[in-house]
């Protein structure tokens, strides 16, 4: 398993894993698996982009490197670094933001994203981590204290559920 950079060589790995996640219906998480990929190439620049910090569409995060979780040539997860915390982000949204598609969960790969992506963090000269997950994600809680999240005040959001912050140490 590796993290990949978005390429076009991997077109119809990243339609296949779109066209599941769409299909199940279920909230697209990290915000960038929700720009359609019907303009492949346009959707590549726009990830290009919000790594260069180029008037992201995302206003409320600066810049963001997203990579693809590889296993077997299929794509089961993306992950989406940003390199610095707004104001909105260091209350809800965190450094990294992981989803893995759905028939893939429950089997490791979440822990295994998430601990390649602190790798990444540091190789972008991040020292500390933050995470953030809705307190009802056990799913996300497990995998943030497998990856040695401390505990840290939580934050209620506008709609008031109460978003769950962990914070990890990057040596």
């Amino acid at each position: 398993m590796f993290l990949a950079h978005p390429t076009m060589d991997l077109k119809e790995e990243y339609i296949d894993f779109y066209q599941e996640w769409k299909e199940s219906g279920e909230e697209m998480i990290p915000f960038v698996i929700k720009k359609n990929p019907v303009d492949f190439q346009s959707m590549l620049k726009y990830l290009s982009d919000c790594k260069k910090g180029i008037e992201p569409q995302e206003i409320w995060i600066p810049a963001s490197s997203t990579y693809w979780l590889m296993d077997n040539n299929e794509i089961v997860g993306v992950v989406n670094i940003r390199h610095r915390l707004t104001e909105l982000l260091f209350k809800a949204g965190g450094h990294i933001g992981y989803g893995i598609r759905p028939s893939k969960r429950g089997k490791g790969y979440a822990t295994e994203i998430l601990s390649l992506a602190l790798e990444k963090s540091k190789e972008l000269n991040l020292d500390k981590i933050l995470l953030v997950c809705n307190s009802t994600n056990a799913a996300s809680k497990k995998v943030i204290l497998k990856n040695g999240g401390i505990s840290d005040e939580n934050f209620i959001d506008e709609q008031n559920n109460i978003l769950k912050r962990y914070w990890i140490e990057l040596h």
